[in-house]
């Protein structure tokens, strides 16, 4: 039966607070010892960070069996060093086999899912991003939106095709769907065909690194003579940052073939907690990680780099220790202004709830999406809402 929480007093605004809820709230309102707070003093997150214990990386034998056959059979029993970097695969292709690796499962084996609720929030974010901050750029020339389709959207990292409904309820006319895990792409144009007649726009889909290489490798001149309104990059970017080159190369495809007043639209972790948290680590510290029951990140190392700082994460029944880097956010927008992108909005995801759930559009929203049921109980529990709140949503304009 949900549970009413009194909360203790604050000065800051609460993130999150369903009026009703199904998860105990016990621990999260059990006082922190002098040890817990000195740890956890640099969080930005106001919720207590559960062990960790049980949650390990996998180990090179199991990502093969992962490759070999889309499922992780087993997991050890206690945490493992990460192999020396000589001794791994190159990030990009290890995140393909990831990607590639998880299988598109039916609709409701997605809804069994032990982090629904967050996966259904992430979406509601990104339907809020689209909606408020990209759809503003899918007009026509003379400035009237109407029932009809229109407008020419390019997606870097498309994965499986999560978007597409989010894309076609925006009415665009053109689609164009770029991701590196090529067995992604082919389930994203399957995803598409099967949309109704009355609801398919006209879309292509390609494999290819777009941090590696320019996109018209694959995309022809018959598509690339006419600029694109928004360019959309979905919990991917942090991808290229890898190294300087490949952020270059990424910006390159994004801002090129970018019409001016046309938005550039993402999610991303948020390097700001990400490092305050890794400072926060005592320094005696055997592993540089943190977390809770459902997401770990684990860095390789203190040294901060602006480019190739990385990190290892795990998210439950979504991501196996996939690597990935640090986005020096204040260093990326001096970057971007050299493409001519210049930042419209930056926000974390708990900002983005607070201000937009008594949107008369977006706080139905919730219900529809089923982030929150008709009592606005929320299948999020506190270690589903700390891993949303790591991410970021960002919005630039061509100028």
């Amino acid at each position: 039966m949900p549970t009413q929480v009194s909360r203790p007093p604050t000065t800051q605004p609460l993130r999150y607070e369903p009026r009703n809820r199904k998860t105990p709230a016990g621990s999260v309102l059990e006082p922190l010892t002098p040890a817990e707070l000195e740890t956890y003093k640099h969080s930005r997150n106001p919720l207590r960070i559960k062990s960790t214990d049980s949650i390990t990386l996998p180990s090179l034998e199991e990502r093969e069996e992962v490759r070999n056959t889309g499922v992780l059979k087993r997991r050890r029993d206690g945490p493992e060093d990460l192999e020396p970097p000589s001794k791994r695969l190159k990030d990009s292709v290890l995140v393909a086999e990831h990607y590639n690796a998880r299988q598109d499962v039916g609709i409701q084996q997605r809804l069994e899912s032990p982090i629904i609720g967050l996966k259904s929030f992430n979406n509601w974010i990104k339907s809020v991003l689209i909606a408020k901050w990209a759809a503003p750029s899918l007009v026509p020339a003379n400035g009237r939106r109407t029932n009809a389709m229109f407008g020419k959207i390019l997606d870097l990292g498309c994965g499986k095709g999560g978007d597409l409904q989010k894309w076609q309820k925006a009415r665009v006319k053109e689609y164009y769907g770029l991701d590196i895990a090529a067995t992604s792409v082919e389930q994203a144009r399957f995803r598409h065909q099967n949309f109704r007649p009355g609801q398919r726009f006209h879309a292509v889909f390609q494999a290819l690194d777009c941090y590696s290489h320019p996109i018209s490798d694959v995309l022809g001149p018959d598509v690339l003579s006419s600029p694109f309104d928004v360019v959309s990059m979905q919990f991917c970017m942090h991808y290229a940052f890898q190294n300087l080159a490949k952020v270059r190369q990424m910006l390159d495809n994004v801002s090129r073939w970018l019409r001016v007043g046309g938005r550039f639209v993402g999610t991303i972790p948020n390097s700001e907690q990400l490092l305050e948290r890794l400072k926060g680590l005592p320094s005696d510290a055997e592993e540089l990680s943190f977390g809770n029951a459902v997401y770990k990140i684990q860095f390789d190392n203190r040294d901060i780099q602006t480019y190739g700082q990385r990190y290892s994460f795990f998210l439950k029944d979504a991501v196996e220790d996939v690597p990935e880097y640090v986005v020096h956010w204040d260093n990326f927008v001096e970057l971007a202004k050299e493409y001519g992108l210049h930042l419209l909005i930056r926000k974390e995801f708990h900002e983005v709830f607070q201000e937009e759930q008594e949107h008369a559009d977006y706080g139905p929203l919730l219900k529809r999406m089923k982030v929150v049921d008709a009592q606005g109980v929320s299948q999020m529990d506190e270690d589903q809402w700390e891993a949303a709140n790591i991410y970021i949503v960002f919005a630039f304009e061509k100028r």
